[in-house]
């Protein structure tokens, strides 16, 4: 029962994903389609839904990755039924150039792409976190975007869209997720608040203004 509480709520965090990429793919100015594009990370946050990217990076056990792995699963399933429901409804959306523009690149490139993105994603979710200000939601999603990193759910959402399912788009998705979860662990790993708790250079919380 649990796990499937966690696959519905990776599902709707995918739908969201899939929104913010039909409103970035719907209107022409990359600055505010970017912007426009945190509305769906914005949601998954206060909704409490459950996005790869947002979780990942606070794993602090090794049978939580099963989690993540369902987490995965319905973030896909999540992105697929918002390009279904947009194809059939006809929007006037495509990501078939985006996606080409992609898969031309070299798994390499894409690889480290894909771990800038997952640093701005764990930075999104820890930054937010402490201070409950949504700038810190709005400002890495427009860096991921604007930056070209890659992020893997928003690319499932638009390989579905495209109707991309090549074994290359699946190598491609397995080598995003990979990325992004590397990127959000390095910077999750803070060796200096494992030197504050055994008082090694740590700096108080009451010498921080």
């Amino acid at each position: 029962m649990e796990k499937l509480k966690v696959l519905i709520k990776a599902i709707y965090a995918g739908f969201m994903i899939g929104v913010g990429g039909i409103v970035y793919l719907s209107v022409e100015n990359r600055m505010i389609g970017s912007f426009l594009f945190s509305f769906g990370l914005l949601t998954i946050v206060t909704q409490g839904f459950f996005l790869y990217t947002g979780k990942i990076g606070f794993v602090k056990r090794w049978s939580e990755l099963l989690n993540m792995a369902v987490i995965v699963t319905g973030n896909y399933i999540g992105t697929l039924l918002a390009a279904l429901l947009a194809r059939w409804s006809e929007l006037p959306v495509g990501s078939l150039e985006l996606v080409n523009k992609k898969l031309d690149n070299n798994l390499w490139n894409v690889f480290l792409l894909s771990v800038f993105c997952g640093v701005m994603m764990y930075l999104a979710i820890d930054n937010y976190n402490k201070s409950k200000h949504l700038l810190f939601i709005i400002a890495p999603v427009m860096i991921f975007i604007l930056s070209g990193f890659e992020h893997s759910v928003a690319n499932m959402f638009y390989f579905h869209l495209a109707g991309e399912y090549s074994f290359q788009s699946f190598a491609y998705l397995l080598v995003m997720v990979a990325g992004n979860g590397i990127g959000a662990r390095v910077f999750a790993l803070k060796p200096w608040e494992e030197q504050g708790k055994t008082g090694a250079n740590a700096i108080g919380k009451d010498e921080v203004k």
